[in-house]
């Protein structure tokens, strides 16, 4: 074992020889001496270590993952994996993010670099204990020590590195299906948008664009003018987003088959030969984005979709998922024929059964293929959780030279902790389900912590029926998140907002107008948690301290708002805590409702019909007329409510939205005091765009007065 310390303070206990993952940027480590505290031991090719948790101790984080904000009480495997059906149950999903805190009397955070899997037991089999199994004894714990978790997080953050800033049209609305079969029905899409005057950014592209789902290739049939279409909706502010898989479909004169072969791209099995898995064009071989030649040849590969004018694309399957390889299908298939004429019991139908519905991902198959690193030859599974991070960074290096330095669309399924420097994620395959719309209130903060902020869920579940009360409901929430998206399965309800019932298309179209009114706020927002390192998205007690506060996970501090969704159906309302007092905001283009609240327990009326939110004592909320796309967007007028006891100050960020190096920075800062019974206004702004500011401002009776300042 090897200790070192870092300028921050971060002690790093260094066990073997660690595999390099990327997972934190370059450091300046001064080899030191410390004591192992963690007391790790070793049985098998295996390391264990394992801590006291008391009854009030609370764990923070593991990012895209399942259970509350404070993950006690649950088994967690951190194991990048491809299960759409997220129950209760599971312990895994597509995402390994090994940074975690456990707060107490003391705050220390945990971040284990390792790209093979660990098992966590947060107080599960035995609630005082906090047990840790990594499959390997190759590995570094950064251990991080703060006052609270606000320290800790910032510390963190500070070694990964700054994530990925998307073009600012990334924060629009995005409509997505897998299942639009063809180009004349993405426009009559986009024309039903228009038609109803429903603001859009972009609709996302599902596996139906492709020729027999071979990656950077266009169906003739379908889509033989993607070109033309990508222009015409680009010209009108929207961007098409088409998907990519990870596996390369086995075929004869498929240019991406072909230049594999001969460039030695693809992972080998334990012959030397290219692996065979299959996917959705059947079989395929997976690129070895561990290689860097690999990484430049595939990511300029998303030349074939860029000259056809698209800037944003989601990178998929890339866990990797595997439905089955020929060694267990034919398995299966000998015993299914074994099997025929056979009197079978329980046990030996369902284990044939489990023959077939087992198929896919089996953990045999992540052991039968390998990469090329400089560490030397690796099974898959001993680096499994890198596999998404390279696909995704290979896009990267591509885009940014492709795209000359302009800023891209660019999200993931897999990840790990690095990959957040480089994209963004949604959080998989959900479903329409109500638990998982609070699982995706929930799993903000965590995937803050862990360094993901352009996220957000599949809006409405990708898989299942939607109704339209889940689909409002999701959307009073989604609104705030940094990715909009609303996609859903081939098979499933349609959920664009215009094929629900009269009452749902219109609660949709009004609350993605407010998504539209405040994502200056937002897009400030973002790129301030970033730069400052703090999270976009909290739980009450990193704002309030109070521990009263910590068993509150569906209420999250944003900024300058506070955000109360309603989760369950047939509610009319909910209860909530306030901290402090708040006032209460309904939030509309046509009609913006307060209503002053004092610090307690409340129950809040939450209509089907409005977006309802609480805006924190001495704060400050800016937002604008809605836009029909963020293209179209005017910030002449900036509008600006506060409730304001003695004095307040926001400062509002703002850039071109486009440029990967941001040249030019604006700043528009406002500071609002109450004195002598009048309001005192000042502004300093760089923001040549913005030429008045309207105030809308309460005091602490709740009485309302109107400013309006010209900014010269």
């Amino acid at each position: 074992m090897k200790t070192y310390i870092l300028d921050n303070e971060i002690k790093i206990f260094s066990y073997g020889e660690p595999i390099e993952t990327e997972g934190t940027i370059k450091l300046n480590r001064k080899e030191t001496f410390f004591e192992d505290e963690l007391n790790v031991k070793y049985t098998n090719d295996k390391s264990s270590f394992s801590f006291k948790l008391r009854e009030e101790d609370l764990v923070y984080g593991f990012g895209a993952n399942l259970g509350g904000i404070n993950k006690k009480g649950r088994t967690y495997k951190s194991y990048c994996t491809d299960d759409a059906s997220h129950t209760e149950d599971k312990n895994a999903l597509y995402g390994a993010h090994n940074f975690f805190m456990i707060i107490g009397d003391t705050c220390k955070g945990y971040f284990i670099d390792f790209p093979s899997e660990i098992l966590y037991d947060v107080g599960f089999t035995d609630n005082s204990i906090f047990s840790v199994d990594i499959d390997g004894e190759d590995f570094e714990v950064y251990i991080i020590e703060g006052e609270n978790p606000q320290v800790i997080i910032s510390k963190f953050h500070q070694i990964i590195g700054t994530p990925y800033i998307p073009p600012k049209w990334g924060f629009g609305y995005f409509q997505s299906r897998w299942g639009y079969k063809n180009e004349n029905e993405v426009r009559e899409i986009y024309e039903k948008f228009k038609e109803n005057e429903i603001p859009i950014d972009g609709i996302f592209l599902d596996l139906d664009y492709m020729e027999d789902f071979k990656d950077f290739t266009v169906s003739e049939e379908r889509f033989g003018n993607l070109k033309e279409l990508s222009s015409d909706l680009k010209n009108q502010g929207v961007h098409l987003v088409p998907i990519i898989d990870a596996g390369v479909k086995i075929e004869e004169g498929y240019d991406i088959y072909e230049e594999g072969i001969k460039g030695d791209h693809f992972c080998k099995d334990e012959n030397g030969k290219p692996y065979i898995a299959a996917v959705w064009p059947g079989k395929v071989h997976f690129p070895d984005f561990m290689k860097e030649d690999t990484q430049r040849w595939f990511g300029l590969k998303y030349k074939v979709l860029t000259d056809l004018g698209i800037e944003g694309f989601w990178n998929d399957m890339n866990e990797p998922a595997i439905f089955y390889d020929e060694t267990a299908l034919n398995d299966a298939i000998e015993s299914a024929y074994l099997s025929k004429g056979e009197n079978l019991d329980a046990h030996t139908y369902f284990k044939l059964k489990d023959k077939f519905t087992q198929l896919s991902n089996k953990d045999q198959y992540y052991q039968s293929f390998y990469h090329e690193l400089k560490e030397g030859k690796k099974k898959n599974h001993d680096v499994h959780n890198l596999y998404g991070y390279y696909m995704t960074k290979a896009a990267y290096i591509g885009l940014e030279t492709l795209l000359e330095r302009k800023r891209f669309l660019l999200i993931s399924r897999a990840s790990i902790i690095g990959m957040h420097k480089y994209a963004g994620i949604w959080t998989g395959d959900n479903s329409s389900w109500w638990s998982h719309l609070e699982l995706n209130v929930r799993m903000m903060p965590s995937l803050n912590m862990c360094g993901f902020y352009y996220t957000g869920a599949d809006t409405g579940g990708f898989g299942g029926e939607c109704t339209g009360e889940l689909l409002v409901r999701w959307m009073q929430f989604s609104v705030f998140t940094p990715l909009l998206r609303n996609h859903s399965a081939i098979g499933s309800k349609v959920q664009e907002p215009f094929s629900f019932e009269e009452n749902t298309k219109e609660r949709s179209k009004e609350l993605i107008k407010s998504r539209y009114m405040l994502i200056p706020y937002l897009y400030s927002e973002y790129m301030k948690s970033i730069s400052e390192k703090k999270l976009m998205f909290s739980p009450l007690t990193f704002e309030f301290p109070d521990k009263k506060l910590s068993d509150i996970e569906d209420q999250l501090i944003l900024g300058s708002i506070m955000l109360t969704p309603v989760y369950f159906k047939n509610k009319k309302g909910r209860y909530v805590t306030l901290p402090q007092d708040m006032l209460e905001i309904s939030f509309s283009e046509n009609n913006i409702k307060t209503n002053l609240k004092r610090e307690g327990i409340h129950y809040m009326d939450y209509s089907l019909d409005e977006l309802k939110f609480y805006l924190r004592e001495n704060s400050m909320l800016p937002y604008v007329e809605p836009s029909q796309n963020v293209k179209s967007m005017n910030i002449e007028t900036l509008k600006v409510i506060g409730y304001i006891k003695d004095k307040a100050r926001y400062d509002l960020y703002d850039d071109d939205g486009i440029s990967l190096d941001i040249k030019e920075k604006y700043c528009t800062h406002i500071k609002v005091e109450y004195q002598n019974t009048d309001w005192v206004i000042d502004v300093k702004n760089t923001n040549p765009n913005i030429k008045e500011i309207e105030f809308y401002l309460y005091d602490s009776e709740g009485s309302l007065s109107q400013r309006t300042i010209k900014i010269k």
